[in-house]
């Protein structure tokens, strides 16, 4: 039995810098013995089946294979359909009003709690604001990302020491969430 996976590749192909083509990470992926792979836009986000159920052993193998390759390292993490579809349904905020643009999901490595956040006095950004879910940080910005100073705020290195981190906007997780989807299962 196999399972879809989406893989998260943080930071590639942004500004020029560290660039791995879309159709290079296919051919890695199929070498690596997965299935069915497909990517969709230019920034790192992949569609696999796998026999394995292990994410942590899929992305570290990813991690090492794109290092060899070429030549840098490239943090990843692999989430299943059914994780990123809990983590859709999961959603604090009303995603189907808003633009995909005001909306954005962080993936993290493991679970992250309220702790690593108190340093951030919420009620400073308003009406920006964000929520934890499960290995997720649910961001809602009115103005959109760029124009964020809370998401500024979440990006300072040190909240994150010692995980991994990668951000997608909502439209992006909710493509995830339809090409991660088990065929025959498009209602489920």
């Amino acid at each position: 039995m196999t399972t879809t996976y989406a893989a998260l590749l943080r930071g590639i192909n942004v500004s020029g810098h560290r660039r791995v083509p879309m159709a290079d990470l296919r051919e890695l992926l199929s070498g690596l013995g997965h299935g069915d792979v497909r990517t969709y836009l230019q920034s790192g986000n992949a569609v696999f089946t796998s026999a394995s159920e292990d994410e942590s052993a899929l992305a570290t193998a990813l991690e090492r294979a794109i290092e060899q390759r070429f030549g840098f390292g490239v943090d990843c993490l692999v989430r299943d359909g059914a994780y990123l579809r809990a983590v859709a349904d999961a959603c604090p905020f009303p995603a189907d009003t808003l633009e995909g643009k005001q909306l954005h999901l962080t993936f993290f490595s493991e679970p992250v709690g309220p702790e690593r956040f108190a340093s951030l006095d919420q009620d400073r950004y308003l009406p920006e604001e964000f929520r934890l879910g499960d290995r997720a940080l649910y961001l809602y910005a009115p103005n959109g990302l760029g124009r964020s100073k809370l998401g500024d705020a979440l990006a300072r290195p040190a909240l994150f020491k010692g995980i991994t981190a990668t951000s997608r906007n909502w439209n992006t997780v909710l493509k995830l969430v339809e090409l991660t989807r088990a065929p025959g299962n498009a209602g489920a």
